[in-house]
């Protein structure tokens, strides 16, 4: 079953209880100190998360996804200020000191990250990782810790298990490595899993692979995923809400299937066109002219104007995010439908 066909036969996402909520974000902020002042990377950004819901942070590269993976897993840079609000399970955990939020790391949240050659040790057995990680968070005895390892390396669907555990990551295929590095973020139980780019370095046929076995675990284990990605396709076919973001704003938020199908704002809209195969009718794709602004130099007002064809002087002041016809949208001249 690939992740489209599974999506097809999901029933539609129901409104989230405020008892169903894993994830809170509220009016998160982030920006680097260094010797010139504050440097701002994400302003404003809020959105919730629900048990066995995924929500997709969308965008192109430098637009302040992944450094707000790292703010709610508590593990940005140290010259990181960080303001707002970040609830988990229902407890603020934003103000929490360093070594308390660490402790959150692995028990409560799981973190996928986008190449396991960088994120796994490489000197030390795929075994090893996991037992340190399963003994430290979960207490359990060396040989206890060993057969969970085994058992998590079966669940996700890597074979000879217990081989697997005594060898290396440099051993191992690209999917094999995702796989073992889904195991090491569920190993734990935790209720929220972050995934970074998961299926990045991988070709077409174990990205598939891998988007099936994390949808799977989702809805297994009821767990709340936020999957972060620039691919609006795997966005529609994977998650059921997305949060589409530019130069650290979030520009549009709303389900999945509305955003892909009828996006609301024009960056949306930009990358839904460049994306290969959406429209059976293009001849040729429509790239989005123009390149991110570098932090720190980005456009009084709306941060897409330069890029726009659109925006006239009324873009030079900041639009609010603001509800449209399906989706929350930040933007003076939103798309009325699908274009």
């Amino acid at each position: 079953m690939t992740a489209q066909s599974a999506s097809l036969q999901t029933p539609p996402v129901q409104p989230a209880t405020a008892r169903d909520i894993v994830l809170e974000v509220k009016d998160l902020s982030l920006g680097f100190r260094n010797a010139d002042g504050l440097l701002p990377i994400v302003t404003d950004v809020s959105f919730s998360i629900a048990k066995g819901e995924a929500v997709a942070l969308v965008g192109e590269s430098g637009c302040g996804k992944s450094i707000t993976a790292s703010a709610i897993m508590g593990i940005a840079p140290d010259n990181a200020e960080i303001g707002g609000t970040i609830i988990l399970n229902g407890t603020p955990i934003s103000g929490l000191p360093p070594k308390e939020r660490r402790k959150l790391c692995g028990r409560h949240m799981g973190f996928i990250f986008q190449e396991p050659m960088t994120a796994l040790h490489p000197t030390l057995s795929i075994g090893r990782q996991m037992t340190d990680t399963l003994r430290h968070n979960l207490g359990l005895s060396h040989a206890a810790a060993t057969d969970r390892a085994a058992e998590l390396l079966d669940r996700v669907g890597i074979p000879r298990a217990r081989d697997i555990l005594k060898g290396y990551v440099h051993e191992l295929s690209g999917g094999m490595r995702q796989r073992v590095m889904i195991a090491l973020a569920i190993s734990c139980g935790p209720s929220l899993i972050i995934a970074d780019e998961p299926t990045t370095a991988l070709d077409v046929t174990i990205q598939a692979q891998v988007l099936d076995l994390l949808d799977d675990m989702r809805r297994e284990l009821n767990l709340a995923m936020l999957f972060i990605t620039h691919d609006l396709e795997v966005v529609g076919d994977f998650c059921d809400r997305a949060v589409v973001m530019y130069a650290g704003d979030v520009v549009e938020r709303g389900l999945s299937a509305d955003v892909v199908r009828s996006p609301a704002h024009p960056y949306a809209r930009g990358l839904i066109d460049a994306v290969p195969g959406h429209d059976d009718n293009r001849t040729r794709l429509t790239p989005i002219l123009g390149t991110v602004p570098p932090v720190g130099q980005w456009p009084q007002g709306c941060r897409f104007a330069p890029r726009c064809s659109r925006a006239d002087a009324k873009c030079q002041t900041r639009p609010a995010l603001e509800a449209h016809i399906r989706s929350d949208v930040r933007c003076w001249y939103p798309l009325e439908a699908a274009q």
